[in-house]
C-alpha cells in the first residue's frame, strides 16, 4: 500500500614524488571549474562534455582500469577519467585525486548552468524543486571542495571519516534534488535532468575509490554492504567532536548562558522574530553564536540556518514553552524538503530545550517539523512533533539526546549518520488504513557511512494510539533505499510494535537482501524476536562487538566532537 512517499529509486543492474603532480592536477581542476562556470551562463542548454555512461569512448590505461574496477559505474568512471588532461600518465594514487577533481568540476558546471535558468516560468512545485536543487548543488560543491582539499593534504584517521561523510552527503543531496522533480514535467525538469546527468554516479565512484584506498576494517563482522563507520564517543557520553566549551554550554542552566541575540515576541529582547536573529549570525564563524528564544509560539516563513551560518546554538525555555511551528505540507505544492518548519545545514548546529512542530495533520501526508543537514549537529532535550515525515535527518553526522519525537508514517527519515540516545519515540494514531513506520532510512550506496542508530531509547505509543492499537500496526522501519541501515539497541519496545518488527516498502521485495536492519538486547513486550521477519538483510545481533559499531563512539565518531557541546552521552553500549 502506497501511503505518501515517492517510490525508491531502482537499483542499478600519498608519495612525495607525486605531490607536485597532484598539486598541478588540483590547480588545473580549479581552472577547469572556473572556465566551465563562465561558459555555463552563456548556455541555456549546456553542451559541455559529460561522462557518457552508455559506452567506452576509448581504451583506458591499466591504472584507470584498476581504479575503475572498484566502482559501481565503471563506464562513467573510465570516460570521466580519460577526459581529464594528464590522466593517461597518472598512477592509481594520482587517479584518486583526479576523480575528486572531475566530480567537483561537473558539480560546479551543473550549479552554474542550473542557476542560469532561474528566470524561467515555473509552477509552485517545480519552483520548490528547482530551489531545492540550487541549494543542494551549492552544498555539494562545498562538500566536494573540502573533500578534495583534505585528500590533497593526505587524509588519515578522522580525516578519512570526514571525507566519507562529505561525499555521502553530496550523494544524498543529489538524490534529494532528483526526487523533488519526480512528480514534475516540462522544460525545466528536462533541463535540470540534463544538468544533473551522471552526478550521482560520479560521487558514488569517488566514494568507492576513496573507500578502497582507505581500506578500513572497522566493520569487520558486518556484511560488506554495511561496513562504513558512523560516529565515535567519549567516556562522558558525548561525541568526540564536541569541544569543552560546548559541552559546558549544554549543561549550563539558562540563567548562566550569555546569548548573543535574544528573541522575544513582546519586544523585550534583541529582536522579535527568529528570522531577524538568524540574519545577525556571522558567516563561517568559528565562535559559538547563541540565540536565546524566549517562551512563545513562533510561526515564520522559511526559517533556515544555512550552510554559511556555522556554530549556531538555539536555546529555548524548555519543551512546550518555546515552540517553533508551521503547517507547510506536500499538498501546498511543495517538496518534502521544502515543508520543514525549521531547517539547519550550517555545521556545528545545536538546539536545546525547544519544541519543533508541524501541525499539518496526517491527512496532509509529508509535513516536516525539523530538517537537519548540518554536520556535527546536536539536538538536546527537544520535542519534534508531527505526523508523516516529522524528523528529516537529511545528511551528515548528527546526535539526539533526551528528545521526544512524535509521528506516524516514516516519522524519522533521511540519510544522515545519526544516533538517537535516551530518546522517546512516540507513534501516534494514523489515518484509517495506514500503518505506522518509525524509520525510513534512505542509504542508496554501499559505501555511504550513513544510517540510523537508536540506542537506549523508549519506543512508545501515544494515548490515542494506545486506545486503538488493535486497529493499527506499528513497525520499527521500512527501507526507503536499497542499502537502508537501521539498528535498535538496548531500547524498550512497547507492545504496539508488530511482532514482525519491520515492514516491506509498499509490499514489494525491494532492498530485503541488501538492507541492514539489526536489533540488540532490547526489552519490553514488543522486543521478542521469535516472529521477526526472515529477510536476508535482517539480523538479531548477538555480538557486542558488532553492536558496538553502531554506538556514538564508533558510528558517528562522537567522542571527537560531542564533548565540546556539553551534552551528556554514552560512547559505548553501556548505559
Amino acid at each position: 500500500m502506497d501511503y505518501g512517499r515517492l517510490g525508491p529509486s531502482q537499483p542499478i543492474n600519498p608519495r612525495s614524488s607525486g605531490k607536485k603532480k597532484i598539486a598541478l592536477l588540483s590547480l588545473f581542476g580549479v581552472i577547469l571549474i572556473a572556465a566551465s562556470a563562465v561558459t555555463a551562463f552563456a548556455l541555456l542548454s549546456p553542451t559541455g562534455t559529460k561522462p557518457d555512461g552508455s559506452r567506452l569512448r576509448r581504451n583506458p590505461t591499466q591504472a584507470i582500469s584498476r581504479t575503475c574496477s572498484k566502482t559501481r559505474f565503471q563506464t562513467v568512471c573510465v570516460n570521466s577519467l580519460l577526459d581529464f588532461p594528464g590522466s593517461q600518465a597518472a598512477s592509481e594514487n594520482d587517479l584518486l585525486h583526479i576523480s575528486f577533481n572531475v566530480t567537483l568540476q561537473h558539480f560546479s558546471r551543473a550549479l552554474y548552468t542550473s542557476a542560469a535558468i532561474s528566470y524561467a516560468t515555473m509552477d509552485p512545485r517545480v519552483r520548490a524543486a528547482y530551489d531545492d536543487c540550487l541549494e543542494l548543488l551549492d552544498d555539494s560543491v562545498d562538500a566536494l571542495a573540502r573533500s578534495l582539499s583534505t585528500v590533497s593534504l593526505g587524509a588519515v584517521g578522522s580525516a578519512n571519516e570526514d571525507v566519507l561523510t562529505w561525499l555521502s552527503a553530496a550523494l544524498t543531496n543529489q538524490d534529494t534534488c532528483a526526487e523533488g522533480f519526480a512528480d514534475a514535467a516540462g522544460p525545466v525538469k528536462d533541463q535540470m535532468s540534463n544538468n544533473l546527468k551522471d552526478l550521482s554516479e560520479l560521487v558514488s565512484n569517488c566514494l568507492a575509490i576513496f573507500s578502497a584506498a582507505a581500506n578500513g576494517d572497522d566493520f569487520s563482522g558486518v556484511p560488506i554492504q554495511n561496513r562504513r563507520r558512523l560516529m565515535t564517543m567519549r567516556a562522558d557520553n558525548f561525541p568526540r567532536w564536541l569541544n569543552r566549551r560546548d559541552r559546558r554550554l549544554l549543561n549550563l542552566p539558562l540563567s548562566a548562558i550569555q546569548a548573543d541575540v535574544v528573541v522575544s515576541k513582546d519586544g523585550n529582547g534583541t529582536v522579535k522574530t527568529i528570522a531577524e536573529a538568524i540574519k545577525k549570525v556571522p558567516e563561517y564563524s568559528s565562535r559559538r553564536f547563541i540565540i536565546y528564544v524566549r517562551a512563545g509560539r513562533y510561526e515564520e516563513e522559511n526559517l533556515k540556518v544555512g550552510r554559511k551560518k556555522t556554530n549556531v546554538m538555539f536555546v529555548g525555555d524548555g519543551k512546550g514553552n518555546t515552540v517553533i511551528t508551521g503547517g507547510k505540507n506536500y499538498y501546498n505544492n511543495l517538496t518534502t524538503f521544502h515543508t520543514a518548519s525549521f531547517a539547519a545545514s550550517g555545521s556545528g548546529f545545536i538546539a536545546k530545550d525547544i519544541t519543533f512542530e508541524n501541525y499539518a495533520g496526517p491527512e496532509k501526508h509529508q509535513a516536516v517539523a525539523l530538517r537537519i543537514g548540518a554536520d556535527h549537529a546536536v539536538v538536546y532535550r527537544c520535542n519534534v512533533i508531527g505526523y508523516q515525515d516529522t524528523m528529516y535527518v537529511h545528511s551528515n553526522r548528527q546526535f539526539f539526546r533526551e528528545c521526544d519525537i512524535y509521528g506516524t508514517v516514516d516519522f524519522i527519515f533521511g540519510n544522515a549518520a545519526v544516533v538517537f540516545q535516551n530518546c522517546s519515540l512516540w507513534a501516534r494514531k494514523p489515518m484509517a488504513q495506514q500503518k505506522n513506520t518509525i524509520t525510513a532510512q534512505n542509504r542508496k550506496d554501499p559505501n555511504q557511512n550513513t544510517g540510523i542508530s537508536i540506542h537506549n531509547c523508549r519506543i512508545l505509543a501515544t494515548s490515542d494510539l494506545e486506545a486503538s492499537k488493535g486497529s493499527f500496526s506499528t513497525y520499527l522501519g521500512r527501507p526507503w533505499k536499497l542499502y537502508a541501515r537501521t539498528v535498535y539497541m538496548i531500547s524498550y519496545i512497547g507492545d504496539h510494535v508488530h511482532p514482525r518488527g519491520w515492514l516491506e516498502w509498499n509490499t514489494s521485495s525491494f532492498a530485503l537482501d541488501t538492507l541492514y536492519y539489526g536489533e540488540y538486547m532490547n526489552s519490553g513486550p514488543g522486543a521478542a524476536l521469535g516472529q521477526r521477519v526472515k529477510w536476508v538483510g535482517y539480523r538479531a545481533i548477538n555480538s557486542s562487538a558488532e553492536a558496538s559499531k553502531f554506538t556514538v563512539g564508533q558510528f558517528i565518531s562522537g567522542s571527537s566532537w560531542l564533548p565540546s557541546t556539553g551534552v551528556s552521552f554514552v560512547a559505548g553500549l553501556s548505559t
